[in-house]
C-alpha cells in the first residue's frame, strides 16, 4: 500500500457523540453549552476576585489564578469546537485545525499537572517552614516557577506536534473522540509510529508521574508537620490552607486514572472518550466550586467583587 503523504488534503472525522440519537443531540448541545459558560465565567470569577482582593497577592494565589487562566484555555481547546460539530451536524476538522487543536490540549494538560504541583510546593513550604515561607515563596521565585511550567508545557507540546508532523496520513480518517487525543491521531497514520509511541511513553513518565511524585512529597511533609502540631485548633488551621488543592488534585489524577483504565479494560473507544469528559470538562467546570466553597478568603473576596459590580450597576440604572 502506497504511504505518500497526503496530510495537505486529508481531514478528520471526530466521531464523538455521532452514534447517540439525532433527537437528543440538542440535549448534548445545550448540556455542553451549560457547562462551557460555567466554566469560563467561574474561573474568570477566581481570577477578577484575586486581582481586586489586595489580600489575595499571595504566592498561593497567583498560582491559582494561573490554573483558572489554564483551565479557561484548556476547554476552550475542546468545547467550541465540539459544540460548532453537534450544531452543523458534520464532524470534520482540517487537518491544520486538529494539529492545532493537539498542541494546545497538550500545552494546557501539561500546564494543569505542572500548576498542581507548584501548588503543592508552596502549601508544603507554607506548613512546613511557615517563618521563611515570604523569604522562599518571593516574587522572583514564583515568576520562575509559573515561567518555568511554560517552558516545559511548550517544549512537551512542540515535541509531540512535530512528531505528529511527520506521519504520513493517506485518507481521510475517522478520530474517535471528540477532540485530536494525541495518541488517537498518530495511530490513525500509515506510516511507521514507533518513535512517536516511545516519546508518548517516555513523557507521559517523566510529565505524569515525576509532577506526582512530587506531589506525594511534599503531601508527606505536610501530614508530618501537621501531625507535630499539639492542640486540635492548630491541626484544623494548618489542613485548611491545603484542603481545596488536596481536593483538586485528587479529582484531577483520579479522572486521568479513570480514563487510562478505561482505556485498558474496554475495547470501547465512545466509552474512553466519553470517560475523558471528565478531566477535559468536568474537572475545569469544579475547580472554582471547590476553591469557592472549600476556601474562607475566595468567598470573602467573591462577595466584594459581586457586591461592587451590584453597587456599581444600580448607581448606573435611572433612578
Amino acid at each position: 500500500m502506497e504511504t505518500g503523504n497526503d496530510t495537505q488534503l486529508s481531514e478528520f472525522f471526530l466521531l464523538g457523540f455521532s452514534e447517540n440519537q439525532p433527537q437528543i443531540q440538542p440535549l448534548i448541545f445545550g448540556l455542553f453549552l451549560f457547562m462551557y459558560i460555567l466554566t469560563v465565567t467561574g474561573n474568570l470569577l477566581i481570577i477578577m476576585a484575586i486581582i481586586v482582593d489586595s489580600h489575595l497577592h499571595t504566592p498561593m494565589y497567583l498560582f491559582l489564578s494561573n490554573l483558572s487562566f489554564v483551565d479557561i484555555c484548556f476547554t476552550s481547546t475542546t468545547v467550541p469546537q465540539m459544540l460548532v460539530n453537534i450544531h452543523t451536524q458534520s464532524k470534520a476538522i482540517p487537518y491544520a485545525g486538529c494539529i492545532i487543536q493537539m498542541y494546545f490540549l497538550l500545552l494546557f494538560s501539561g500546564l494543569d499537572i505542572f500548576l498542581l504541583t507548584v501548588m503543592a510546593y508552596d502549601r508544603y513550604v507554607a506548613i512546613c517552614h511557615p517563618l521563611h515561607y515570604m523569604i522562599i515563596m518571593n516574587t522572583r521565585r514564583c515568576g520562575l516557577l509559573i515561567l518555568a511550567c511554560w517552558i516545559i508545557g511548550v517544549i512537551n507540546s512542540l515535541l509531540h506536534t512535530s512528531l505528529v508532523l511527520q506521519l504520513s496520513f493517506c485518507t481521510n480518517l475517522e478520530i474517535p473522540h471528540f477532540f485530536c487525543e494525541l495518541n488517537q491521531v498518530v495511530h490513525q497514520a500509515c506510516s511507521d509510529t514507533f518513535l512517536n509511541d516511545m516519546v508518548i511513553y517516555i513523557t507521559a513518565m517523566l510529565l505524569a508521574v515525576g509532577p506526582f511524585s512530587g506531589i506525594l512529597y511534599s503531601y508527606s511533609k505536610i501530614v508530618s508537620s501537621i501531625r507535630a502540631i499539639s492542640s486540635v485548633q492548630g491541626k484544623y488551621k494548618a489542613f485548611s490552607t491545603c484542603a481545596s488543592h488536596l481536593s483538586v488534585v485528587s479529582l484531577f489524577y483520579c479522572t486521568l486514572l479513570g480514563v487510562y483504565l478505561s482505556s485498558a479494560v474496554t475495547q470501547n473507544s465512545h466509552a474512553t472518550a466519553t470517560a475523558s469528559l471528565m478531566y477535559t470538562v468536568v474537572t475545569p467546570m469544579l475547580n472554582p466550586f471547590i476553591y469557592s466553597l472549600r476556601n474562607k478568603d475566595i468567598k470573602t473576596a467573591l462577595k466584594i467583587l459581586l457586591g461592587s459590580v451590584t453597587r456599581s450597576r444600580s448607581m448606573d440604572s435611572p433612578s
